[in-house]
């Protein structure tokens, strides 16, 4: 697997956290893999040949080729039908919402074609575009023009949101909503709005899944760590806290993540 990131032109980082490629040689017993809940939305254009993603026990439907990935809060399982050749754009929680009038909260756990998001002629054009660019460096300045555009259109971001994001992201994902609100109890609720609107997640999720994160690169980065050490390290409770989590949000065990294929992947991303 060859998986790289690139940043985005400076005027999109507060919006882009990255672009990324996946390259995987075909294979003659592909294995599948599972995709993890990360915080984040990403639009993908599938280069290589189809992906399958199965939506129960043997049944599976084959991912848009230009999609955009909702947020996800549960495991999804993906299988290449031959080459992988991808390339990316992985959002900030609250950004994509800049960028389309759909409800984001919509487009949760779910692949949406990009042509249901945007004008349809424009989708097709940015598709047709990325799909026969030379390289990687022409696909970045592709949607960075795109996106650019766009900005210059309109573009609003929540600074009440943003900043909150910020603050989860820093603590790991362990500061509570009333922490997050500074005593203000009152705005929960409009918190909790803007947050379905422009993340598609309540800050409660957003922030298991952030400490979750925490918690899986010391996992990967460091195997020698006990659970009860790596639960304290990412601010659970307990380690039975930790293990709960875990389970929920990538269906097995901590002690099976590792040499497990079907997370090959995730592993990739997150070391």
């Amino acid at each position: 697997m060859n998986y790289q990131t690139f940043q985005p032109h400076p005027d999109l980082e507060a919006l882009i956290k990255c672009y990324w490629t996946l390259e995987v040689p075909a294979e003659p017993a592909a294995t599948k893999q599972r995709i993890l809940p990360d915080g984040c939305i990403e639009m993908i254009f599938i280069l290589g040949d189809d992906v399958k993603r199965y939506t129960s026990g043997e049944e599976y439907i084959l991912q848009p080729r230009a999609m955009l990935l909702g947020q996800i809060s549960e495991p999804f399982f993906v299988e290449p039908t031959g080459v992988v050749s991808s390339f990316a754009i992985r959002f900030y929680p609250y950004s994509f919402a800049n960028f389309t009038t759909t409800p984001v909260k919509d487009l949760a756990n779910r692949e949406t074609p990009i042509r249901l998001l945007f004008e349809e002629k424009l989708a097709a054009d940015l598709e047709h575009a990325i799909v026969n660019a030379a390289d990687t460096q022409e696909r970045i300045r592709i949607m960075d023009d795109f996106f650019l555009q766009r900005l210059k259109e309109e573009i609003v971001i929540d600074s009440i949101l943003k900043s909150t994001i910020d603050t989860l992201l820093s603590a790991g994902g362990s500061a509570t909503t009333s922490s997050l609100l500074k005593g203000e109890v009152s705005k929960r609720r409009q918190l909790e709005r803007k947050f379905s609107k422009q993340v598609g997640l309540s800050p409660k999720q957003l922030g298991r899944i952030i400490r979750l994160q925490t918690a899986l690169k010391i996992l990967l980065n460091q195997p020698d760590e006990s659970l009860t050490s790596i639960a304290y390290e990412s601010q659970y409770y307990d380690q039975s806290h930790f293990i709960k989590d875990f389970r929920e949000f990538t269906g097995v065990n901590p002690k099976e993540f590792y040499g497990n294929d079907e997370l090959a992947l995730s592993s990739l991303i997150y070391t």
